[in-house]
């Protein structure tokens, strides 16, 4: 009887070279890449088209922003046994994106009405926790009173010249997290906080923020405002460290409560608020530097 034999270069040409991935993992692994490339493509193309078409679509875009993010939150902070209000600490959410419409002050006088709310819900419900008063009071702050800095950027310089600007603010911390990913990825050796964000290093926010220099100086070169080039490279590092810092605190939130991502709205990315983590603190960073400065 005939036996069949496979000789060692057969099998060889099987078997995957030391190192390599197997086929279908490599497969995955590019279809994850296209994926979240796509669906990142869209938010940050609905996100633009919103900022060229003027202050109200950007609030309203900014007002649902606000509004998943919030939710977001108060979802993780159900995992750690808090009972926010989420009617009151969502529609706060909502509303301060919206009252940077009319002028500043208004988030002021907003952030009176949420606390005095707060206040008088914790009096006369026995049920609510000093915990559930303060993370009710914490999810709107963190997401819609930080984010209506967006408004109040794009509607700081009237036409073009305020879209470019509140779209530089925005790509800058993009760019930020891409240098930061592509740098970290090839040449990360020293980890900023490993048991908070493992995957972060030093080497990468060093590219972090020299990807947020590179687009102010973009800014700068444009001649449409009062900036200098020494003025726009702290503007530059000051976002980017923000944006990092918001970064890790949104992470330090997640290990808290034992979760990998603050959702799972936008596929490849999470949730919401792991889109817009950066932007809670880099964008009103900037704002304030540029109202400081006296450019807007």
């Amino acid at each position: 009887m005939k036996q069949t034999t496979t000789s060692s270069d057969d099998e060889g040409a099987r078997r995957p070279a030391d190192g390599a991935k197997p086929a279908p993992e490599r497969s995955g692994a590019l279809h994850g890449l296209i994926v979240r490339a796509g669906f990142g493509l869209i938010y940050v193309g609905l996100f633009i088209a919103c900022l060229l078409l003027g202050t109200l679509p950007t609030a309203l875009f900014c007002a649902a922003m606000s509004w998943l993010c919030c939710f977001e939150f108060f979802r993780m902070m159900r995992l750690d046994g808090k009972v926010p209000n989420e009617l009151l600490g969502l529609a706060a959410s909502v509303l301060f994106p919206l009252s940077a419409l009319v002028d500043a002050v208004w988030l002021t006088g907003l952030m009176f009405v949420l606390v005095l709310s707060l206040g008088l819900w914790y009096v006369f419900s026995p049920r609510a926790r000093i915990a559930d008063v303060a993370v009710t009071g914490f999810g709107p702050l963190y997401t819609g009173y930080m984010l209506s800095s967006i408004v109040l950027l794009r509607d700081a310089v009237p036409g073009a010249a305020g879209a470019l600007l509140s779209i530089g603010v925005c790509a800058s911390l993009w760019v930020s997290d891409s240098f930061a990913y592509l740098v970290g990825s090839r040449l990360g050796r020293h980890k900023m906080v490993p048991k908070i964000s493992p995957n972060k290093s030093w080497e990468g926010f060093a590219g972090g923020i020299v990807g947020s220099v590179a687009v102010w100086l973009i800014l700068e070169a444009t001649g449409w405002y009062a900036l200098d080039v020494p003025f726009a490279v702290l503007c530059g590092v000051a976002v980017g460290v923000l944006g990092v810092f918001g970064d890790l605190i949104e992470s330090r939130i997640k290990r808290g409560v034992g979760v990998k991502d603050s959702g799972n709205l936008i596929p490849g990315h999470g949730g919401m608020l792991d889109r817009s983590d950066s932007l809670i603190f880099g964008c009103i960073t900037a704002y304030v530097i540029l109202r400081i400065g006296g450019i807007v």
